[in-house]
This record gives structure tokens, C-alpha cells and sequence, in this order.
């Protein structure tokens, strides 16, 4: 079992093309024996924004704190705490920070199971 306060866990910049001003957080993944996802926590600066990018594994989002937009494809999605969102398969997408204030927010990922062919866990930055 892995009981630990979020701030202990480091936070690292999101070092991919096109993405600034966003930093993430391990909290769970396979480093800690998880057999299925990960969990991760973005922070994204005022102004700041995820890489527009797609995959071919989902995302489950919980927004906590800030306000921003999530893009599908050229479709906008207002954020704010409390939205869920669902990002499927090879859908291109991109978080924005639309505020002055951080976005946060918990990402969700399956671990490279059942024939996925693309490391998950390394996306955006989690090893």
C-alpha cells in the first residue's frame, strides 16, 4: 500500500514538444505495483497548455482546481472543478490553461495491457 501526500511526490516539467508552462506528478503507477493504470496530477500555468497530441489509449480527467479548456480536435470544452472528461483512443487533444491561476487536474491511464502496442505510462512525461 502507498499512503503519501501529494506535495512529497516530485514534480517534474512536461518536457514534450508543444507543451509549456505544465508540470506533472507520478502519484501511482508501476513503480508502485499498480497492475492496471496510473495516476497522475498536471499543473498547468496560467497561459500554459498540454502538447496537442493523441495516442491509442484512453484518459480519464478530473479537474480540481483552475479554469481552462480541453480541445477535441478543434472542438473547445470549458473546464473548471468538478469536469470530468473522457479522452478515447487516438482522439487529438489538448489541455489549456485559460485562467491566471494553476490548472489542476488527475489524469488517469491504463498501463500497456491487453495488445496496446504504445508505452502508456511514458506519455507526457511519466516514466
Amino acid at each position: 500500500m502507498k499512503v503519501v501526500h501529494y506535495e512529497q511526490i516530485e514534480s517534474t516539467p512536461v518536457e514534450m514538444k508543444g507543451a509549456t508552462g505544465c508540470r506533472i506528478r507520478c502519484l501511482v503507477g508501476p513503480e508502485d505495483a499498480a497492475p492496471s493504470f496510473s495516476m497522475r496530477l498536471f499543473e498547468v500555468a496560467g497561459g500554459g497548455f498540454t502538447p496537442r497530441h493523441s495516442h491509442t489509449h484512453e484518459h480519464e480527467v478530473f479537474v480540481l482546481e483552475g479554469n481552462g479548456l480541453v480541445l477535441e480536435g478543434d472542438v473547445e470544452h470549458r473546464l473548471q472543478p468538478g469536469v470530468v472528461v473522457f479522452v478515447p483512443p487516438k482522439q487529438p487533444h489538448q489541455f489549456r490553461n485559460t485562467g491566471s491561476g494553476p490548472l489542476k487536474f488527475l489524469c488517469l491511464i491504463p498501463h500497456p495491457l491487453r495488445g496496446m502496442s504504445d508505452p502508456c505510462a511514458a506519455a507526457c512525461g511519466c516514466e
